[in-house]
């Protein structure tokens, strides 16, 4: 896959956004256009942020609220005129929508604009193109790049070769295989078996992790919610960090020691969003495998957005697809330095019943020593157990065992042999076999 370019200078875009009016029972049809526009701003908003993440320059929003979607324009011809006279009034190449376009909405929009045209969907491939670091991540991307323009080839020509570069076009470009449908099938093809062979390795790795007793904490959450700043102070590793959505996506495992000295593979994906487009998912299958293989889920909120509870709506909603909702999960409230002291005390109040909500903020570092306990606590994966035991002096090994891989309570000597209490994990347990006293 071609490498992403870099857009310098920034390109100016235009944002239009489309909400539906949704009359709730029991209210009357005047309110919903407002409560539409509310809903629709907010989504917009989430656009802006998706925008500056690919590099655009936002010269402008429009917004729209309809009784339903136009199917050849989606806006409608009065609104699409209106977008027209705005692109043209500042000087805008690019119309950036807050919705999934039909080919032919995309081709009619385009027309009726004179402007180049994307959607959310292409914004956010765009994006994904922009971040893919490691040769699965490239190949993932444009397998979802290429399922997106199969369908987008009748009647375009040679504007496609417009994929070539810049924001919303990042892509195969100069391979130009959108003006072949035969070469991009058989693209599509060798790439499914590229991601097939990565699938196999991974399982190859997973199961010569599996041969030794360490579970698995997968990380998931809203993207920008912090999982990389929480992940490098859990691990120390060093993983890139930004506030631009995405700024992480190719998935990375440490170690992790927890205060019982058992280990864990502490694992972070890529964020979650609103409508993420399903080609992506199903590309990105191989990463996400490892939510799937997870003993342990940590459910990343940014408890400082006004919106949390919806992205926390949408991360459940991918755990569903991906079948793992009833995994065990401890859900971890961060940016708490983000509240003020006030609303923080109020939230806690209010969810104290909740034995696995763990506040923390990644940032600062607070809260992190008792995640690290929560996790500890929670883990499914050779769970730890109290012992008595009576290890002799004469061999050593016994005792560093116990001291190497869990928690000595209390010892005494007596008539040559130690006698220990201890906390161990059930994998050292079985080891300890012969020295347990009843």
């Amino acid at each position: 896959m071609k490498k992403a370019q870099s857009v310098d200078p920034r390109e100016r875009v235009l944002l239009v956004g489309v909400s539906l009016k949704k009359r709730p029972r029991g209210q009357p049809r005047s309110g919903t256009a407002a409560s539409a526009r509310v809903a629709g701003r907010d989504s917009l908003d989430e656009l802006e942020e998706l925008a500056e993440s690919a590099g655009a320059t936002i010269a402008g929003t429009l917004m729209q609220a309809r009784d339903f979607l136009d199917p050849a324009t989606l806006v409608g011809p009065g609104k699409l005129d209106e977008i027209r006279q705005e692109a043209e009034s500042k000087g805008v190449p690019l119309v950036i929508v807050d919705h999934n376009l039909t080919p032919v909405q995309l081709r009619n929009m385009e027309k009726g604009t004179g402007c180049r045209v994307i959607d959310r969907t292409q914004l956010i491939l765009d994006i994904f193109a922009t971040h893919a670091r490691t040769r699965e991540g490239q190949l993932q991307v444009e397998l979802a790049q290429l399922n997106y323009l199969l369908p987008r080839l009748t009647g375009r020509g040679e504007e496609l070769s417009r994929l070539g570069g810049g924001i919303g076009t990042r892509g195969p470009g100069e391979q130009k295989l959108e003006t072949d449908r035969r070469r991009i099938r058989d693209r599509v093809k060798k790439i499914g078996q590229a991601i097939e062979m990565v699938r196999r390795q991974r399982g190859t790795r997973r199961r010569a992790r599996q041969a030794v007793p360490l579970g698995i904490v997968a990380m998931v959450g809203y993207t920008n919610a912090g999982k990389s700043t929480l992940f490098n102070a859990l691990t120390k590793a060093g993983v890139l960090t930004s506030s631009k959505m995405f700024a992480t996506l190719d998935p990375t495992i440490r170690a992790v020691t927890l205060p019982s000295r058992r280990r864990v593979l502490l694992s972070d994906t890529v964020g979650f969003l609103r409508d993420l487009p399903p080609d992506l998912i199903a590309a990105f299958r191989a990463t996400l495998e490892e939510v799937q293989e997870a003993s342990l889920i940590l459910q990343v909120t940014d408890i400082s957005s006004p919106h949390h509870a919806e992205q926390d709506a949408e991360v459940l909603k991918i755990l569903r697809e991906l079948e793992v909702e009833d995994r065990p999960r401890v859900h971890v409230l961060n940016k708490i330095d983000g509240l003020s002291a006030e609303e923080l005390q109020a939230l806690r109040d209010s969810s104290g019943h909740n034995r696995n909500n763990v506040f923390t903020s990644a940032l600062t570092g607070e809260g992190v020593e008792d995640l690290l306990l929560k996790i500890d606590e929670a883990l499914p994966v050779d769970r730890l157990v109290r012992l008595r035991l009576r290890l002799p002096f004469s061999d050593g090994r016994w005792l560093a065992l116990v001291q190497s891989s869990g928690r000595v309570l209390h010892t005494e000597v007596a008539g040559g042999h130690c006698l220990v209490r201890a906390v161990v994990p059930e994998s050292t347990a079985r080891q300890l076999q012969q020295f347990v006293l009843e």
